[in-house]
């Protein structure tokens, strides 16, 4: 497996030094340099139609003021040359002067027959400048235009007649100037842009992602944890994030590990364990046919012992293959179990001053799987009792386990209670949860994880229940099997487990 992440890291990293323009940095460079173009380009809009505009009006402007020097001279015919000079300096064929509303034709080349467009330059908008501006540069440039407009602070009016073809070389020219420019803008802001963000973004998404690449190839090295910055934007709040999680995997990979190295040493131990403890039974067996009183009080508690143990033993290899195997419930004397498992933990509490308090009611029964309710006390019960045991020695201090259960309708409620210190926050945070939700150094957790477990395949709740005194309360509910129809209309009397 290890193998295979190696190789498809080392393919995609691969894929990420041939094909350069695929990343994330070539996509950011041809995306902040077209934008810029685009601007450019909505910025070249307006500003041909203000040059068209601007060439058109400095004609008008020379030829007006030619006009009103001709126009005062009353009387007098221009001569042929200085009509020519005239209509040269304007680049026009024709000038017009209207004055007190007469038109005055003050200087004419060889007039063309046919005017292609007129234009009033007092009165244009700025969508219809931009479309004349692009109709003459890319359609014009053998045509003859009028262009009109009034002569400022004042009522005359002048016009030309000219031919287009300076207007449109004009304009070329100045398009090729823009577009050399906006090329030079926009590759300077592309570029600067470009460098900021890949200083802020896009190397800190590549330390990332080498991280993570690390991290999948070795996931067991330490080194290969990310080391997040100090800054406080989404980047470096993700690389703290990436860390956390790393951490968390390696930690669950630990255990993981140890787990499997566990599983294997029991496996090796249950097969010899098995062995031994069918001996112990079959001495165990002996016993009962002994005379003494003692040991014919002590020996059916201890072949049960023994049964529970090759039991559990049988179902060691199934750890980790399967969940617990499904309950086998039947009606179970509640009081019996919870007497068994304290008389298996009274030695061990013995020279602590410990002591049991069983508040079962003698006929009170549950409906469950007599093994997998031991295992479930046992555990709860074993956990109150190491709790106690690590508690100072002080004969004023009263530690003390106690048990109790009742019955509400169909729902079987079993209490375990202790005097002890409490369950740590850290415990609390991680409760029934392998290997993280011990209460004590040096724990696994296996006990309540077990106890959940076990409880859930019955259909019931575990929970741990605040208390006003100090110690630990844990609260089990277990209801009973519900009441199929067809078995209660053919056997009403054996349908319900308390019957």
């Amino acid at each position: 497996m290890r193998d295979g992440r190696q190789e498809s890291a080392a393919v995609a990293l691969q894929e990420a030094k041939v094909r350069p323009w695929r990343g994330l940095s070539g996509r950011l460079l041809l995306l902040t340099f077209a934008f810029v173009t685009l601007a450019e380009i909505l910025i070249f809009l307006p500003a041909i139609a203000n040059m068209r505009l601007n060439w058109l009006s400095d004609r008008l402007n020379t030829a007006a003021a030619a006009s009103v020097v001709v126009d005062g001279l009353k009387d007098v015919v221009l001569p042929k040359p200085v009509r020519d000079d005239t209509l040269m300096a304007t680049d026009t064929k024709a000038i017009v002067l209207t004055k007190d509303g007469m038109r005055h034709l003050i200087a004419m080349a060889d007039m063309p027959p046919t005017v292609d467009f007129q234009y009033n330059l007092a009165a244009v908008s700025l969508q219809r400048a931009i479309y004349d501006a692009f109709d003459e540069l890319f359609f014009g440039g053998n045509r003859i235009i009028r262009v009109f407009c009034p002569i400022d602070k004042t009522d005359m009016k002048i016009e030309v007649v000219m031919a287009d073809t300076s207007l449109r070389a004009a304009m070329i020219t100045y398009s090729q100037n823009v577009l050399l420019i906006s090329l030079v803008i926009s590759l300077i802001s592309a570029g600067l842009i470009f460098m900021a963000i890949n200083r802020i973004m896009i190397r800190p998404i590549r330390r990332l992602t080498n991280s993570i690449e690390r991290f999948s190839m070795h996931p067991e090295d330490a080194d290969s944890i990310f080391e997040p910055g100090r800054g406080g934007d989404e980047l470096a709040v993700a690389g703290r994030h990436l860390q956390t999680m790393q951490k968390e995997l390696q930690k669950t990979l630990r255990q993981q590990k140890n787990l499997a190295e566990l599983g294997l040493a029991v496996s090796k131990i249950n097969h010899d364990m098995r062995n031994i403890l069918a001996s112990a039974q079959l001495i165990s067996d002996r016993l009962g046919d002994t005379e003494d009183p003692m040991v014919k009080r002590l020996a059916p508690k201890l072949l049960r012992t023994i049964d529970r143990a090759v039991s559990y033993s049988d179902s060691v290899l199934s750890f980790g293959k399967a969940s617990e195997a499904e309950p086998k419930r039947r009606l179970v004397r509640l009081k019996t179990v919870v007497q068994d498992v304290v008389d298996v933990l009274t030695g061990i509490g013995a020279e602590s001053g410990l002591g049991f308090d069983v508040r079962v009611p003698d006929d009170l029964t549950v409906d469950a799987d007599p093994d997998q309710l031991f295992r479930v006390i046992h555990n709860l019960v074993r956990n109150a009792v190491q709790a106690l045991m690590n508690e100072p020695e002080d004969d004023a201090v009263i530690k003390q386990v106690t048990v109790s259960a009742y019955r509400t309708g169909s729902v079987v409620s079993i209490s375990v209670d202790d005097t002890g210190p409490g369950m740590p926050q850290k415990a609390r945070e991680n409760l029934f949860k392998a290997f993280r939700g011990s209460a004590r150094s040096g724990g696994t957790g296996l006990g309540l994880a077990i106890a959940r477990e076990l409880v859930l395949a019955h259909g019931g709740t575990i929970a741990l229940v605040e208390k006003a005194q100090p110690g630990t309360l844990f609260r089990i509910e277990i209801p009973d099997r519900p009441i199929a129809i067809d078995g209660f209309r053919r056997h009403p009397s054996q349908t319900s487990p308390n019957a």
